[in-house]
């Protein structure tokens, strides 16, 4: 950075394949770093190092401020709060910081999944924080990575353009000038219903997991993206994509689609979805799972599909698509995602009528 002023403090919440990918190219950039994750194991090799290395498109050494596995060192005195660990972890995040978030900080979940930001704000409530703090979600993860050691990341692509929304909506002007001192790819989004139904992740990592489950059971090498997505397994994510548009119409909310969003994060174009998928290159080289017992299932499912399908069920719109596909990865995992997942009933919003739901998405409730 060219000037002291330009420096932030930044937690980074998360030590998996997106929490080094953040932090590392953060510390890179010569921010001041402080990087979080629950268990000690995963920061061994990041504190030997003192650095986390980045290969890819982003190459160098990140050198982190703090390594710790203590929430109240992570956070104190920081201005930004990047939670980046899959949705099942959103809650005990928002639990465990809720004793030491002072005045004007700024937390931003990468991403939200489905209803993220809500949830967040729910516990927070609960824990009768009184801090006054900004609440955000991305639509999505800004980087492709996977950790290739234990203080190393390789970052597939940057992607270009990352929607952003805030609990309380007149909010996200702010949120966006903040978080363009860190990274340019952010842009306002709407609202945080819109973020949460943009979020493509829903529609291609669980039927990509179970219709090539076969080869991924297997353990036989392939690239998920790239042979994963065939002709025939592309038009079933159609099937998906277009029953989580129609829920977001149900509450009058226009979401992009899967092609579109293909060409707006990665500038990656077809006339199918097929072909877009195809011609992306930040999905090349990105290997298929080992495992069924992967978060693709086991977050995808229950924070992603099954709360547009809760929703769906609210408010009269069929999901016969996505519904087969939560049946059928309760079947493959041996359990019950319905029951685990973010459903209108335990995020308190059963029985909302489209007026409410769009006083929610501005946050009118949350004053």
């Amino acid at each position: 950075m060219s000037a002291n002023a330009d420096i932030r403090k930044v937690a980074v919440l998360g030590a998996g394949h997106g929490g080094l990918a953040m932090a590392g190219h953060l510390a890179l950039m010569g921010h001041k770093v402080n990087l979080f994750n629950r268990g000690e194991e995963r920061l061994w090799g990041v504190k030997s190092s003192g650095t986390i290395e980045l290969t890819g498109e982003i190459e160098g050494f990140g050198k982190l401020n703090m390594a710790t596995n203590s929430m109240k060192e992570a956070i104190e005195d920081v201005e930004f709060i990047m939670v980046v660990v899959p949705a099942y972890g959103h809650r005990w995040m928002a639990e465990q910081m809720a004793s030491y978030l002072s005045d004007n900080q700024i937390i931003v979940l990468h991403p939200g999944r489905t209803f993220g930001a809500i949830e967040f704000k729910q516990v927070l409530l609960r824990k009768k924080v009184t801090a006054d703090v900004i609440i955000g979600e991305a639509q999505t993860f800004i980087y492709a990575s996977r950790a290739s050691g234990p203080s190393q990341v390789h970052i597939f692509r940057v992607k270009h353009s990352i929607p952003v929304a805030t609990i309380r909506a007149h909010l996200i002007p702010d949120l966006i000038s903040k978080l363009r001192l860190l990274y340019p790819q952010f842009v306002p989004g709407d609202n945080v219903i819109k973020t949460s139904f943009e979020n493509i992740g829903s529609v291609f990592h669980p039927t990509l997991c179970i219709l090539n489950a076969g080869w991924i059971e297997h353990d036989i090498d392939f690239q998920f993206y790239h042979e994963g997505a065939t002709p025939g397994v592309t038009r079933i994510l159609e099937m998906i994509d277009e029953e989580r548009i129609k829920v977001a119409e149900a509450i009058g909310i226009r979401v992009i689609s899967a092609q579109q969003w293909l060409y707006m994060a990665y500038s990656s174009a077809g006339n199918t979805l097929f072909e877009a998928m195809r011609k992306n290159t930040g999905y090349r080289g990105i290997m298929a799972p080992r495992s069924l017992n992967v978060r693709y299932l086991n977050e995808d499912i229950p924070f992603s599909l099954v709360p547009i399908a809760s929703t769906g069920k609210m408010l009269n719109v069929s999901t016969p698509s996505i519904n087969s596909i939560i049946q059928l990865g309760c079947g493959l995992n041996n359990t019950d995602y319905w029951a685990d997942g973010r459903t209108v009933e335990n995020l308190g919003i059963a029985g909302m009528s489209v007026r409410d739901l769009r006083l929610l998405a501005i946050g009118e409730q949350f004053k």
